[in-house]
């Protein structure tokens, strides 16, 4: 099948598996990417190894248009940030591969979420382009359980290897999986997370501090520790009582500070007293 691939390398496995599978890329849709957070270096390459043309615009009448001209058969979206309606005219089919368990967290980026509530079960969908974000009929589903430990790098690890293995259905039999995709129903929009909502509250039990950075991983959780925001990656803890006031570093070793929380201590293992981006830059 002729496809056209919308999207940045965080699904770009399912570009390359339907390579793999044997469609035939006519064109690449990607964003502008700050090369800290996100990235398209990978779908572009292999774009060009293939001689497929790349758009870094916002799809528009006319790039469905050119499509058409194309003989592209679909369109797959996978990490792209913009709404694209109006395609109808233009390909047969258009799907968008969204990192949660349909209709529940539908939204830009709901994995950080999945784990500061906790959320027993996730997955992987593919669903059918609809004129408002991640609503349209489900093709293909994965569901699994979150582990007690569960961090946003392994989350979106595992969404990223179900994402590969849906594209392979999906490439499979598409007109099928199109024909009884099945309505999502009542769900639930979760929003971009703020910064407050990424940052430790000391006045939390231990267990809750380390979800928070469990939920973000080498995103960072912000901390403010001495008067400063730290940046952290990395941190265990425990329960104990004390008398220490919540936030109060009350043991430093080499780079690990220990701190005060309610009812227990959090140690940072790994932490930074600058942002990524900003490290990064410097690189």
């Amino acid at each position: 099948m002729r496809f056209a691939f919308a999207g940045i390398d965080f699904l770009g496995g399912v570009f390359d598996e339907l390579i793999r599978q044997g469609w035939q890329p006519v064109r690449l849709f990607t964003r502008p990417c700050d090369g800290i957070y996100d990235f398209n270096d990978e779908v572009v390459a292999r774009a060009r190894e293939l001689r497929v043309s790349v758009r870094s615009s916002r799809i528009n009448s006319s790039e469905l248009a050119d499509l058409k001209e194309l003989r592209c058969e679909a369109l797959v979206v996978a990490g792209y940030p913009w709404l694209v309606t109006g395609w109808e005219p233009f390909v047969p089919y258009a799907v968008n591969f969204h990192p949660s368990p349909l209709p529940m967290g539908r939204g830009p980026y709901p994995l950080f979420r999945a784990i500061l509530d906790n959320v027993p079960t996730w997955g992987m969908s593919v669903h059918r382009l609809e004129p408002s974000f991640d609503t349209g009929a489900l093709l293909a589903q994965e569901l699994f359980p979150l582990n007690p430990a569960e961090t946003h790098d392994t989350l979106l690890a595992r969404c990223q290897m179900a994402s590969r293995r849906l594209a392979a259905v999906l490439a499979a039999d598409l007109p099928r999986l199109w024909k009884n995709a099945r309505p999502q129903g009542e769900g639930s929009y979760w929003r971009r997370i703020s910064d407050r909502e990424r940052t430790i509250d000391w006045n939390d039990a231990p267990a809750d501090i380390l979800r928070t950075v469990r939920a973000f991983g080498s995103i960072e959780a912000l901390a403010a520790v001495g008067g400063k925001l730290l940046y952290v990656s990395a941190a265990s803890g425990w329960n104990e009582r004390h008398a220490y006031a919540p936030g109060t570093v009350a043991h430093r070793h080499r780079r690990h500070l220990t701190i005060a929380a309610r009812g227990g201590f959090v140690q940072f293992t790994d932490w930074n007293s600058s942002p990524a981006e900003s490290r990064r830059r410097q690189v």
